[in-house]
């Protein structure tokens, strides 16, 4: 279990960016679940189909990216440095089943397949109420950031 406190201590995303609120539970270097609450204060509500808010697909899988950094830091024994950063490498298969609303938990779950070099790919799913919204295998990196000279 991890609460927002540490979350923030973990990930170097903030409002209007940081999209994990906690982490319901993690299996050191197997899988982590966590948990967005989605609400009708998100700032891209008041553009994404006003007549009619839906969570921007490409929102979910950063969701699902920020779970799986966490997964990733706690695998390793780590947290972020200002000297390092952690990028989308891929993302494969992505399916989108269900619209994510205001008023939704979305349950982020996440897997990691395999790790080498600092390259991780991660078996990923968000659901609402058991009810998949969307799935797909996100491939993350970690790397340094070149220090200016």
């Amino acid at each position: 279990m991890m609460d927002i406190h540490q979350i923030l201590k973990q990930l170097p995303h903030r409002y209007p960016f940081l999209m994990v609120d906690r982490v319901l539970d993690i299996d050191k270097g197997k899988t982590i679940r966590a948990l967005k609450n989605v609400t009708m204060n998100e700032p891209f509500f008041e553009g994404h189909f006003p007549h009619r808010p839906v969570m921007p697909g490409v929102l979910m899988l950063e969701a699902l990216a920020q779970a799986a950094a966490l997964l990733a830091f706690d695998a390793l024994d780590t947290s972020p440095s200002d000297d390092s950063v952690y990028y989308f490498a891929g993302i494969d298969g992505a399916r989108f089943k269900r619209p994510v609303e205001p008023g939704d938990q979305l349950i982020l779950e996440v897997e990691l397949l395999r790790m080498k070099a600092g390259i991780f790919k991660f078996k990923t799913r968000a659901s609402v109420e058991g009810e998949t919204a969307v799935e797909a295998e996100l491939t993350c990196a970690m790397r340094a950031i070149p220090t200016k000279a």
